[in-house]
């Protein structure tokens, strides 16, 4: 299993010290979540904040883009070195020429789907993405409940990256703890967000690799 912390539930007074010991942890990637207010109701942080966690960081970086027309800020997000830039299917209206163009930025391109979103709108794109992320709980804040049906929503899922030969991954994100974790294995998940259940713990470092031995 593959696990991104998710930098949301750092604490940001003391950004370089949890820096410092996430680059020394078994992390596979660093998720950010980017909000901006109007996809969703929050606001997290921008370009500015993105930087310097991109000079501090040694590993790879998935860009969650939480925003309304996420193509405006390719370049940005290639800047950063980023390997992944995962858009929301609900944020985009020419799906295809952007999964394009974030390719010849040279990223991965990935897609976000909100947990009312069903996966069969991926059926004619599934080809050209790299990851498919699974909102867990509804986006916009940290700390929610997972939603169980999600479990189904991984199954379908990996039936269409099966029948299509995609080589898409499947990433989740919301509520991951050790329990949904293990149920998401079992699915067929390969990639999970952890944000409080990693920053939050006493030993994040123990937490992250108890999640990458789940299989």
């Amino acid at each position: 299993m593959l696990v991104a912390p998710s930098l949301l539930a750092a604490d940001f007074g003391n950004l370089e010290r949890e820096l410092r010991w996430f680059n020394e942890s078994g992390a596979d990637m660093l998720h950010l979540d980017v909000m901006d207010g109007v996809f969703v109701p929050n606001i997290s942080f921008g370009f500015p904040v993105l930087k310097h966690v991109a000079r501090l960081c040694k590993k790879p970086l998935d860009v969650h883009l939480m925003i309304v027309e996420p193509q405006k800020f390719i370049r940005e997000v290639a800047e950063l070195g980023a390997r992944y830039m995962n858009i929301h299917y609900e944020a985009v209206t020419h799906h295809h020429r952007v999964l394009q163009q974030i390719r010849e930025a040279g990223m991965k391109p990935a897609v976000t789907l909100c947990p009312s979103t069903p996966v069969d709108v991926l059926r004619d794109i599934i080809c050209d993405v790299d990851m498919v992320l699974l909102m867990s709980v509804n986006p916009g804040f940290g700390g929610q409940k997972f939603i169980p049906q999600t479990l189904r929503k991984v199954e379908r899922l990996r039936r269409l990256i099966s029948e299509a030969n995609s080589q898409a991954l499947i990433e989740i994100d919301g509520g991951v703890n050790m329990e949904t974790g293990r149920q998401l294995a079992e699915v067929g998940a390969d990639v999970l967000v952890a944000g409080s259940y990693v920053f939050g713990a006493e030993d994040p470092a123990g937490r992250i690799e108890a999640l990458k031995a789940l299989s």
